[in-house]
C-alpha cells in the first residue's frame, strides 16, 4: 500500500469549485487549504501506477493549475529497507524499539554504524 500527499494549487477565484470538486472525488481525501489556493489531498494505491493514475485525474480536474506529489509512503520499500537491514547482518540496537526509551540518554555522534 502506497500513500501519498498531494499539492494542489488552483486560483483564489475557482478555489470553492476546485474543493468541491475534491471532497466529492472517490480517489482521493482533502485535508485543508488556504486563500491562496493551495489544497493537500492525499491518494493510496496498491503500487506507484495506481497512485499516478490517481494523481493524473487531479491534475486533469478543471482549474487546477498544478498538482505534485509532495511526500509517499511506500509499504512494500520500507519492508525491502528492513529485510536489508536483516539480511546485511546490521541489527539495530535494542533501545530503538524501547517505549521507554528518554530522548535525552540518546547520543549521535555523526556516524550510527560504528556507535551501537
Amino acid at each position: 500500500m502506497n500513500v501519498s500527499s498531494i499539492v494542489v494549487q488552483t486560483t483564489p477565484k475557482f478555489l470553492d469549485e476546485v474543493l468541491e470538486a475534491l471532497k466529492e472525488a472517490d480517489y482521493c481525501d482533502y485535508h485543508f487549504h488556504d486563500e491562496k489556493g493551495r489544497i493537500i489531498v492525499t491518494i493510496e494505491g496498491k503500487g506507484v501506477e495506481e497512485e499516478i493514475a490517481k494523481l493524473t485525474r487531479i491534475q486533469e480536474m478543471p482549474h487546477v493549475v498544478a498538482a505534485d506529489m509532495s511526500f509517499a509512503y511506500s509499504e512494500d520499500e520500507l519492508n525491502e529497507e528492513r529485510d536489508k537491514l536483516e539480511i546485511g547482518g546490521t541489527a539495530l540496537p535494542e533501545w530503538l524499539n524501547d517505549d521507554n526509551a528518554q530522548v535525552s540518554e540518546m547520543q549521535y555522534h555523526g556516524d550510527l554504524k560504528k556507535r551501537f
